[in-house]
């Protein structure tokens, strides 16, 4: 409990985070932009509500506008912006660091080179939170929806350093996410981070570019071959870089990149029908396009394209879903499900 620790980005995941990691009695400092969600967790605390429980916890808040008066120095510092804003946040919070801090990467995406390269590598510890849905809709109040992992056997939380050994460190920042969820440490971050990319790319901007959550699009079939074909394509791209992918919403990589064979697309279908768990929550890119806020489909289904060109794996499907994504966060077009037809004539399918 003696560590010292900063959450830069106090939006669903940060003050999930943070709400969790201060009740459990560690020293927790939140920083953020947002000045009427600050000015509401410090005048009347923070509210967490969901399949976890409510309750409210008093947090030290401060705007981004005065961090640069902290003294503290923290032993681990979570980064849990937005992918476009990792550079700069990743700058922000060097200068914040311990002797011995790391900053631990809590965002969707694969920005820990990114991170590593400015603050060094061994001053970064990569963090994938799997199956974890939370929402921030109104200031000082974060929402948890589906069914903790705890209860369901699932470890929400996989750690492990960019050389593929199990630290001390690593073994103390699973310990310490432990009171929030399940948590494991992991020799595979890369293939832990891969998979995590690929649920990400083929949920958050269908239902960003749809309007629609969870639920909605698991009725139509066409939004179903779109984010099979996102997956295979994820998949295929990243075996064919040796990423050891671990399995992909239960099924392995190497099912997926055989998604066009029909009795493995059978399969696979299944698995987006029906939503998640029945339910009809906002992924976190639905939340972004509903709040009038720009995506991060370049980071994910961009990614994955770029990815694929490097090595010479086409990935027609997701580069349809970028194109229509950032005609939305361009103003060009508004998130609709007729939007899954132009995907799908785009794509060629």
């Amino acid at each position: 409990m003696n560590k010292s620790i900063g959450i830069l980005g106090a939006g669903a995941v940060g003050s999930y985070l943070g709400a969790f990691l201060t009740r459990e009695g560690y020293d927790v400092t939140l920083i953020d932009m947002w000045g009427a969600h600050v000015d509401a967790m410090n005048e009347s605390g923070l509210n967490v509500s969901g399949t976890q429980g409510d309750f409210n916890v008093e947090v030290n808040a401060v705007h981004m506008a005065d961090a640069y008066q902290l003294h503290k120095r923290f032993d681990y510092a979570f980064l849990a912006l937005k992918s476009y804003d990792t550079e700069w946040g990743a700058h922000f919070l060097k200068r914040f660091l311990s002797p011995t801090g790391a900053i631990v990467s809590s965002q969707n995406c694969m920005n820990d080179r990114l991170i590593a390269s400015i603050v060094g590598y061994e001053r970064e510890i990569p963090c994938v939170m799997s199956g974890i849905t939370v929402a921030l809709w109104e200031p000082g109040h974060v929402t948890r929806g589906g069914q903790p992992g705890r209860d369901r056997g699932h470890d929400v939380f996989r750690i492990g350093e960019h050389h593929g050994q199990v630290t001390p460190r690593v073994e103390e920042l699973v310990e310490m996410v432990s009171c929030i969820d399940g948590a494991k440490t992991t020799t595979n971050i890369w293939g832990e981070r891969w998979s995590k990319l690929t649920t990400n790319a083929s949920g958050n901007p269908m239902q960003g570019m749809t309007g629609l959550g969870s639920g909605g699009l698991s009725a139509i079939a066409g939004a179903r071959r779109i984010q099979v074909q996102i997956c295979k394509e994820s998949a295929q791209v990243g075996l064919a870089h040796n990423v050891r992918v671990e399995s992909i919403s239960g099924v392995e990589a190497e099912v997926w990149a055989r998604a066009d064979e029909g009795d493995v697309l059978e399969e696979l279908d299944a698995k987006f029908r029906g939503g998640r768990g029945g339910s009809d929550w906002k992924s976190s890119m639905g939340q972004d396009v509903a709040k009038g806020r720009k995506t991060e489909v370049e980071f994910m289904n961009g990614f994955i394209s770029r990815m694929g060109r490097e090595i010479g794996v086409p990935t027609p499907v997701n580069d349809a879903v970028v194109s229509v994504v950032k005609d939305i966060d361009d103003g060009k077009a508004a998130a609709d499900p007729s939007n899954i037809d132009r995907v799908l004539e785009l794509a060629g399918l």
